[in-house]
């Protein structure tokens, strides 16, 4: 039972050694805040969301998993259900979407697309 008291005492007497003793003072609209701050003024631009995920079976029976995104401009290609993604990217809407290797001509409305790709060549993939 002694020793309970004494421990208490060692633990607290360690946590008030932590304690720091200077003076803290917070002012508000430091040297940070205002119009020189160009980044917390700049807008930001999220990246685009997932408008549609679709499974496309091709003409030689391959699939391919497309996400096309919300800005109409990019998608993510992938050949295996759990594979690693392949973006795809357009200079403006309703163009071929292109990136290593891969071309796929399409949207997210239309039922079939028409893609390129290594190994493959060129083929109609439909829902």
């Amino acid at each position: 039972m002694t020793r309970n008291p004494i421990v208490f005492t060692l633990v607290a007497a360690a946590a008030l050694a932590g304690c720091n003793k200077e003076n803290h003072t917070i002012v508000a609209g430091g040297p940070d805040a205002g119009d020189n701050n160009v980044v917390a003024n700049t807008p930001i631009q999220l990246p685009p969301t997932i408008a549609a995920s679709k499974i496309y079976r091709c003409g030689d029976n391959s699939v391919v998993y497309v996400d096309w995104l919300s800005d109409n401009k990019s998608a993510n290609v992938r050949t295996a259900a759990n594979g690693s993604p392949t973006q795809v990217v357009s200079a403006e809407p309703g163009k071929p979407l292109t990136g290593s290797g891969i071309s796929l001509s399409g949207s997210a409305t239309e039922s079939s697309v028409k893609i390129d790709r290594p190994g493959h060549g060129s083929q109609s993939c439909s829902v």
